[in-house]
């Protein structure tokens, strides 16, 4: 799942070299923390935040699959 997440912000962001996505699992929940470049965090974002919420729920279906629970946090 980190993969996914990484494919995603790469391909939305202008510099996709400075993705970097951490994976942190507390208990059975598994936390991702997308981190992009000042420049990128809009585009990431999106307007209203709705490619954020694109970008979680393509995830937490990709967890359902594996029977986990997931978050996705933009830092």
């Amino acid at each position: 799942m980190k993969e996914i997440v990484e494919i995603i912000a790469k391909a939305l962001v202008d510099n996709p070299d400075q993705v970097v996505v951490e994976e942190k699992a507390d208990n059975d929940v598994v936390t991702f923390e997308l981190h992009v470049s000042a420049d990128d965090m809009g585009k990431v974002i999106g307007k209203q935040g709705r490619i954020a919420k694109a970008l979680r729920t393509v995830v937490k279906a990709a967890a359902t699959r594996e029977n986990k629970k997931v978050n996705v946090e933009i830092i």
